[in-house]
C-alpha cells in the first residue's frame, strides 16, 4: 500500500517471538553539568529576539526518550561496543547482510516503536504553536517528533517508521512489515539487549539463518527503511527544501547535535554564511562550535522547557 510520506502509525504491536531487555534511560545520556543561569539567560535572550527560529535536531534530544546515539562520550554506541551500523552499499549488494539487518531489526521494533517524546519535543512543539518555530529539521529517524505533534518538520534522514521498495518506490508502514515478518517466521525466536538509534539489535549470525524476510507485494524488489543508511546520500529534493526554509528564517538553533554528519554540518555553513545567529545546545564540542554566537553546555530535555519562545 502506497503512503504519503507523512502517515505513519504510531503505535507497536508486541510478539512474543521477538524480545528485546528494556535499558535505563539514564544509561544512553552523556554526564552534564546543569547548564549555568548566565547561559540559559542568554539562550532565552537568543530564542526571544528570533520571530522565525530554524532548529537542527540530533540524537541528544531523544536519548532522553531512551534511544542511544552513536557518538556521545562514554555512552554511545561507538563507545560501547566496536558495532557499526549497516552500510547502503552492503545492503543493497548482499542477500545475508539483508537477511541479518531485518531480523535484529524485527527484533528491536516493538520497544523500538513505542519510545515516547520527551520534554525536548514538547517544548519545540509549543515554540511551534505559538509560532516562533518557523521550521524544524530532525537527524533522528524515530518520528518522536511527529508523535509530539510538530507539524512543520523535515526528517532529514528518513523515518524507520517507513519502509521503501528500492525496485517501484511504493512507501509503506514499516508495522505493516512486522506483522508479514510474524506470517513468515511464525517458529523463530530470539531475544537481545540494547536496541540502536536505528532500531537495529545485537544478534549472533546464527540466530538469523533461518529468519524469512518478504519481498514487495507489488514488485517482488527490495525491502528498506526509508532512512539514509552509512555510505548513502540525502535526497537533493529534501536538501533544496531545507534550504529554502533556512533562507526563510533570522536565527538558526541546534539542539543535541554534534553536527559530524556533513548532512547537518552543510546547513550551518549556510547559515554562517548568510550571517544568521547561531546558538548551540549540546553536551560536548561540536563540529560548528566556532560558527556560532552563543553554546549552551546541558541537557536538552532540561535546558528547551526553561525557554519562553517570544
Amino acid at each position: 500500500m502506497r503512503l504519503p510520506r507523512w502517515m505513519f502509525p504510531l503505535h507497536m504491536v508486541a510478539t512474543r517471538r521477538a524480545s528485546t531487555v528494556p535499558v535505563p534511560v539514564s544509561a544512553f545520556v552523556p554526564a552534564c553539568s546543569a547548564a549555568n543561569p548566565r547561559s540559559l539567560q542568554r539562550l532565552q535572550e537568543f530564542v526571544s529576539r528570533a520571530r522565525r527560529l530554524f532548529v537542527i535536531g540530533g540524537a541528544g534530544v531523544s536519548t532522553e526518550s531512551g534511544i542511544p546515539d552513536y557518538r556521545s562520550e562514554g555512552v554511545g554506541l561507538y563507545a560501547r561496543t566496536d558495532r557499526r551500523p549497516m552500510q547502503h552499499a552492503e545492503f543493497v549488494r548482499s542477500a545475508k547482510s539483508r537477511q541479518r539487518y531485518w531480523a535484529r531489526n524485527f527484533v528491536g521494533w516493538p520497544q523500538f516503536s513505542s519510545h515516547e517524546p520527551n520534554s525536548s519535543h514538547r517544548a519545540l512543539q509549543r515554540w511551534e504553536e505559538v509560532g516562533n518555530l518557523h521550521w524544524l529539521v530532525t537527524q533522528n529517524v524515530d518520528a518522536l517528533h511527529s508523535k509530539a505533534g510538530h507539524k512543520g518538520v523535515t526528517e532529514l534522514h528518513g523515518c524507520a517508521h517507513r519502509v521503501v521498495c528500492l525496485g517501484c518506490g511504493v512507501v509503506s508502514a514499516r508495522q505493516e512489515l512486522q506483522n508479514r515478518f510474524v506470517a513468515l517466521n511464525p517458529d523463530w525466536k530470539a531475544q537481545a539487549g540494547v536496541v540502536a538509534p536505528d532500531g537495529d539489535v545485537f544478534l549472533e549470525d546464527e540466530q538469523v539463518l533461518h529468519f524469512r524476510v518478504p519481498s514487495c507485494e507489488d514488485c517482488g524488489g527490495i525491502l528498506k527503511p526509508e532512512v539514509t543508511f552509512f555510505g548513502d546520500t540525502v535526497n537533493k529534493a529534501t536538501v533544496q527544501f531545507v534550504h529554502q526554509r533556512l533562507a526563510e528564517s533570522d536565527a538558526v538553533l541546534v539542539a543535541g547535535s554534534s553536527l559530524q554528519v556533513y548532512s547537518g554540518y552543510r546547513f550551518l555553513l549556510a547559515a554562517s554564511d548568510k550571517k544568521l545567529p547561531i546558538a548551540i545546545l549540546n553536551i560536548g564540542p561540536t563540529r560548528a562550535d566556532h560558527l556560532v554566537e552563543l553554546k549552551v553546555s546541558g541537557r536538552c530535555g532540561e535546558v528547551l522547557p526553561l525557554i519562553q519562545p517570544f
